[in-house]
């Protein structure tokens, strides 16, 4: 098929299939979509939240647009403020993770799909930032 259409809300939520639904949803809709090449997921992490877990990947860059809300993203030990339609892009093996301000955060993420890229990274919110 040349095309395919889907609303991200009625994506199925990751985050509440691993038990972080108190935190953030996470929706990829790679599957629903038909994307062969490009990952993407549409994150939402609760009013003064911060995401589930940091992580990196190896290989993909990720772009990172703020669709609503505000917060910060930390990147390695970097904080980067954030509003609504701000783009982000984060380059191979720079750790990141999000928290959202008193209104919440959502925010769409590209990358290429890359098989077993990325990597957890423990205690990040407690390094400098």
């Amino acid at each position: 098929m040349s095309f395919a259409k889907v609303n991200l809300r009625t994506v199925q939520d990751s985050a509440a299939e691993h038990g972080l639904s108190d935190v953030q949803e996470a929706r990829f809709p790679r599957t629903e979509i038909g994307a062969e090449q490009t990952g993407m997921n549409f994150l939402t992490i609760k009013p003064s939240r911060r995401e589930a877990f940091a992580h990196r990947h190896e290989q993909a860059e990720e772009i990172y647009v703020v669709l609503s809300g505000s917060g910060h993203v930390k990147l390695d030990d970097e904080l980067v403020e954030l509003a609504p339609l701000d783009a982000v892009r984060v380059g191979p093996g720079v750790a990141r993770s999000f928290e959202a301000g008193p209104e919440g955060l959502e925010v769409l993420i590209f990358g290429p799909r890359v098989e077993g890229d990325s990597e957890l990274v423990a205690d990040f919110w407690d390094s400098p930032g």
